[in-house]
């Protein structure tokens, strides 16, 4: 498999000096099959099944290729099918290529020329970036003008956020640098990048518990109690051309 054509270096020096991302790429480096093996264990695993059936159910018809930015130790990426994956720990990398993913070391700056890719995903990646701003207008750079971004994450307003700042508070080295956004957050961010949301889709209605969660399907539409929202987003132009077009039908 061949990466898309590089347009500029993965990293930045900017993003590469940062602290946070010093620590957010040290982290996961140091303990990726820690992370990895979170997934094995009973909680992990019914999550991971929650969230992936989540992400899934909006990822029907969409055009390839496809690239997930924070590919981490690539559990996601096999099982949506995504033949790319970026990632700044070089750890998280190394399982992610050893479970077949084609994977490039970089940053906020993503090294892909203009609308390489169909769909770029993002699943519980946000939380754990400096600038999500800047990674959200470079997915949309990157995808095509009728592609989309899909977003996988927990938001500010769900009690699983204040479960997981508390479990960081207490030491949790994934939790302790994770930073969640309110939906408004999140709204006002894509609003600066030429996406809308299309679709939302939410899952793991269930109070936050460190018992394995029950099997559930996920809910169509944002519930502020969920655990783990799936969003959708497209670029504006192609929502108006979708739109028009259908109403001549």
């Amino acid at each position: 498999m061949k990466l898309p054509k590089i347009q500029k270096p993965a990293a930045s020096k900017k993003a590469k000096d940062s602290k946070d991302n010093f620590d957010v790429e040290n982290v996961f480096g140091t303990f990726a099959e820690r992370y990895d093996k979170w997934y094995d264990k009973p909680f992990g695993k019914i999550a991971f099944n929650l969230e992936n059936e989540c992400i899934k159910s909006l990822s029907k018809n969409l055009e390839r290729s496809f690239l997930e930015i924070g590919v981490g130790t690539g559990r996601f990426a096999i099982s949506l099918k995504i033949e790319y994956g970026i990632d700044k720990s070089v750890g998280m990398l190394k399982f992610a290529k050893e479970r077949g993913i084609e994977v490039i070391r970089g940053g906020e700056n993503l090294p892909f020329v203009d609308a390489s890719f169909g769909a770029v995903f993002l699943i519980v990646t946000l939380c754990f970036i400096d600038d999500p701003l800047k990674v959200l207008k470079e997915a949309s750079r990157v995808i095509k003008d009728n592609g989309s971004v899909i977003l996988g994450l927990i938001l500010k307003e769900s009690p699983w956020a204040s479960f997981y700042e508390k479990k960081g508070k207490e030491g949790n080295v994934f939790y302790k640098i994770a930073k969640f956004y309110t939906i408004d957050e999140l709204k006002s961010m894509l609003n600066n990048t030429g996406l809308q949301i299309s679709e939302i889709r939410s899952t793991i209605l269930q109070p936050p518990t460190e018992e394995p969660l029950h099997l559930e399907f996920s809910s169509e539409g944002y519930y502020k109690e969920a655990g783990f929202v799936a969003i959708k987003t497209q670029k504006r132009n192609s929502m108006f051309h979708s739109t028009f077009n259908s109403s001549l039908v």
